[in-house]
């Protein structure tokens, strides 16, 4: 199980698993905000609520991150799954302009596409083609991209993921 951490004002920090989260709350440097009703966490010592949201009682700077890496599973992510050129479930990513020609791998030039349309593609623009794009690409914003773990958020972190996106 996945615990979010928040820092002081309610900010999403980071997810971290919910022994960390014991761990943070047991030597007082975290307070249990939401905890899983009906799982808790069993020792020898005792039995303890499994945390699901925990609020650090520390200050914690979040850390001033300008940018997301540029990755595969984050151009797929970004672009929700779907193919930039004509829409159906894409599992592939394509340069916009290719790399024969130039092209580089940044969040501006590369979009999920599917199997079909990147064969088709091949190594030419979308203008040669005739296609346009759905969106323009760029790069995501919000600490969501740059943290480990929200992209598959709990329902109970909700509340706290709004202001992060």
């Amino acid at each position: 199980m996945r615990t979010l951490v928040l820092n002081a004002g309610y900010e999403p920090l980071a997810i971290v698993s919910f022994k960390r989260a014991l761990l943070l709350v047991m030597n007082h440097k975290a307070t249990v905000i939401q905890h899983e009703v009906g799982n808790p966490v069993c020792a020898a010592s005792g039995s303890w609520q499994r945390p699901s949201v925990i609020l650090l009682t520390r200050y914690v700077r979040a850390p001033r991150v300008n940018q997301a890496p540029v990755s595969r599973r984050g151009v797929l992510r970004r672009d929700d799954h779907a193919c930039a050129y004509c829409g159906r479930p894409a599992a592939t990513i394509d340069h916009v302009l290719p790399r024969s020609r130039g092209g580089r791998d940044t969040w501006e030039n590369l979009v999920a596409c599917c199997l079909r349309c990147n064969n088709t593609k091949s190594d030419r623009t979308p203008a040669e083609m005739g296609w346009e794009l759905r969106f323009t690409p760029g790069r995501p914003n919000g600490r969501n991209w740059v943290a480990r773990g929200f992209e598959r958020p709990m329902p109970q972190w909700d509340e706290y993921l709004v202001t992060a996106a």
